[in-house]
């Protein structure tokens, strides 16, 4: 299997800088100039330069901000219209749990996405056809999830992201359309890469954090206090505690008339031509 080569979902687009990465860009320039002629003042480039990069830092840590890029928090307002909602599940497949969830989401004719890391789906291979074949999204999730995804340089960055690209499209025949960053940390230089590939950044409405709880009511908690039409939902399916949680979240949804559908779905107007 050849991952080496990224390959584009269809709708690359020519990456605009946010207001905030061109500011930024301005600021260092600006200090660099001022260094040059006046280096006696060295103290105000550095305090300008420090607080940029504190700055950098906090919207790296901000999984849902919008100061590194777009960034997908909800549906399009037409799903919303629709009464739909996605839930999208991340860090799989899981050989254990994912097939469980597949059934839950079956009884329930529900759809949703799942972010897969690309070395699991390498591990997996049936597994992620099996998602695919019941009519939910596969997406990109990076290659190896690393913890230090956030602090890649360019070159590495573009390897994660075109691994998983490549891996994903060879074993499902369809081009990831999404894409969300490891821990949900995303890295400075990220945008331009994903805008070459054609790939949308996606965050959440809500999370559950089933990763650091094993409380089912308190997860479901967080997932329905003010579920609403349009919610993008964060889950991962390799968290025991989602199999307590699913069913319950599922009935809740179909009782406020809400109707879970995978991104693709939900973005199809979006993303189409």
């Amino acid at each position: 299997m050849n991952t080496a080569t990224a390959v584009s979902s269809g709708n690359g687009r020519r990456w605009s800088p946010t207001l905030f990465v061109r500011l930024s860009v301005v600021l260092h320039v600006a200090a660099a100039l001022t260094l040059a002629a006046r280096p006696e003042l060295w103290v105000w480039p550095a305090v300008v330069i420090a607080a940029n990069q504190l700055l950098i830092v906090g919207a790296t840590l901000w999984p849902r901000g919008t100061w590194l890029g777009p960034n997908l928090r909800r549906l399009p307002d037409a799903a919303a219209r629709r009464g739909e909602i996605c839930i999208s599940f991340d860090d799989g497949p899981d050989p254990r749990l994912t097939p469980q969830i597949l059934e839950i989401l079956d009884r329930y004719q529900a759809k949703a996405s799942f972010f897969c890391i690309g070395e699991k789906v390498v591990a997996a291979p049936e597994l992620v056809k099996e998602i695919a074949r019941r009519g939910h999204s596969v997406e990109n999730h990076s290659d190896h999830h690393h913890n230090a995804f956030a602090l890649f340089g360019l070159s590495r960055l573009k390897r994660e992201v075109e691994a998983a690209q490549a891996t994903v499209t060879e074993i499902t025949g369809r081009a990831p359309l999404f894409f969300r960053a490891p821990a949900g940390f995303r890295n400075p230089l990220l945008d331009p890469v994903l805008a070459g590939i054609g790939l949308r950044y996606v965050s959440w409405t809500r999370r559950g954090f089933d990763m650091v709880s094993g409380d089912p009511r308190g997860v479901l908690r967080r997932l329905t206090n003010g579920l609403a039409a349009g919610d993008l939902l964060l889950l991962h399916d390799n968290a025991d505690v989602v199999l307590a949680v699913l069913p319950d979240l599922l009935e809740q949804a179909a009782a406020r008339g809400l109707k879970s559908v995978s991104l693709a779905m939900a973005c199809e107007e979006d993303t189409a031509g």
